[in-house]
């Protein structure tokens, strides 16, 4: 609905944002003038666009304040709030630019866990995490085809039931773990068959997503984290073909690139390493992962003495 304002109204309120801005003007960091500066700028850009009234401010407010009795060091739900506005991705598609072929970043999630258990090449992450078994493989290497060996490789994912071990009470280590790739850039291991769950939403953001007919599921995944000296970081995950929430993922993840065919295998189909599958059914995926190099190496003369 379009609402009319006077030009003594509309300089009333451009007036207000000049002042507030300007008093960001003595900050001693200048990127942190930068950041206030222009929050202030598109917060009042957004108030003045909707007319906002004082209740859907006061309930704006109360939403926050919810969303911050709620977070604990288990629960965020503010990182829950940026993911499910898409800030989260933006945040990620600016800090990692496209570079030749390099494999594409995604949300973190909040699941994951240092010190997670090494296994070696082959090996099983699920640790009696329940699922169907997954052969995952592939290989890590540059933008322009060289292997790279001992790159670090973090995966973790949900179970069968939808949750990560973080989130059961009884301190188990299950579905994560990290190896590194081998001499020649190559990498395997059994995991689960990822399956779609629901983000937690029996807080503010949940009922703001029920508000606006929106679903709380997220496709079906499974995280992978690579780094290597001298590559920039790769946060990623990848998806399994023909999941029903790959165009409706909650927090907006899913990439065309990133989808992957988790093929079927029958339980009397030999798996790639012998394994017995005890009469069970069971998928194989393939992701070749490119590393982009590092910041610097991107941009070599930033590394020069000025």
């Amino acid at each position: 609905m379009t609402h009319t304002i006077s030009a003594e109204q509309s300089a009333r309120e451009q007036e207000l944002i000049e002042t507030v801005v300007a008093s960001f003007e003595g900050a001693t960091d200048d990127r942190l003038r930068v950041l206030m500066q222009a929050l202030v700028r598109h917060l009042h850009a957004f108030i003045r666009e909707v007319r906002l009234t004082e209740e859907e401010w006061n309930a704006a407010i109360a939403f926050l304040t919810q969303a911050g009795h709620i977070t604990d060091d288990r629960r965020q739900e503010f990182i829950l709030l940026s993911d499910v506005l898409g800030a989260s991705m933006q945040v990620v598609a600016v800090n990692n630019e496209a570079y030749g072929d390099a494999t594409e970043a995604t949300v973190f999630g909040p699941f994951f866990v240092n010190d997670a258990p090494l296994i070696a090449s082959g090996e099983d992450m699920a640790f009696g995490a329940t699922g169907e078994a997954a052969w995952v493989e592939g290989t890590v290497h540059d933008t322009d085809g060289n292997p790279i060996p001992g790159a670090r490789i973090e995966v973790w994912e949900a179970d069968e039931d939808g949750f990560y071990d973080v989130q059961y009470t009884d301190g188990r280590t299950a579905a994560r773990a990290h190896l590194f790739s081998e001499a020649d850039g190559g990498y395997r291991f059994w995991g689960l068959t990822p399956t779609p769950y629901p983000i937690p939403h029996d807080g503010p953001v949940g009922a703001m997503l029920e508000a606006v007919g929106r679903s709380p599921m997220r496709a079906s995944h499974l995280h992978f984290m690579v780094t290597a000296p001298g590559f920039r970081t790769l946060v990623t995950h990848i998806f399994v073909n023909g999941c029903d929430y790959l165009e409706r993922d909650s927090v907006f993840g899913v990439k065309e690139s990133l989808i992957k065919e988790f093929t079927r295998h029958a339980a009397a189909e030999p798996t790639p390493d012998g394994r017995d599958t005890a009469g069970a059914e069971w998928t194989s995926a393939r992701f070749d992962i490119v590393l982009a190099p590092a910041a610097d190496e991107q941009h070599p003369e930033s590394k020069e003495t000025p």
